[in-house]
């Protein structure tokens, strides 16, 4: 399945953990397989990591954070121009198609 948000996109969370709801973020991550995507600054996550020794270097113990994936139908994408949360079109535009967003009726992509 195609999905309608990529990597570099602004995004704001519009369900899940209390704490995430609105927050928006940039896509780090797209995970089509699993309909998922990793967002900057949202679904905090910690692991308790060891020393480990690879290839001559090490890994630092402690505790360390990192942005757990969210499902994809619980972020709404923003438009760049009107700076709300909105649903996205495609329309065809010479030999390729271009994501628009359905409030204002910008193209998303540059």
């Amino acid at each position: 399945m195609k999905y309608k948000i990529r990597k570099g996109d602004t995004v704001e969370v519009i369900s899940g953990r209390l704490e995430d709801k609105g927050k928006r973020g940039e896509v780090i991550k797209v995970l089509p397989d699993d309909g998922r995507v990793v967002v900057q600054g949202v679904n905090l996550r910690k692991k308790h990591q060891k020393q480990i020794q690879t290839q001559g270097r090490n890994l630092r113990p402690g505790i360390i954070e990192f942005e757990g994936s969210i499902d994809i139908s619980n972020v709404m994408l923003v438009c760049p121009k009107c700076n709300k949360p909105t649903r996205v079109g495609l329309q065809r535009q010479e030999d390729r198609s271009v994501r628009v967003c359905k409030q204002c009726d910008s193209v998303i992509d540059a």
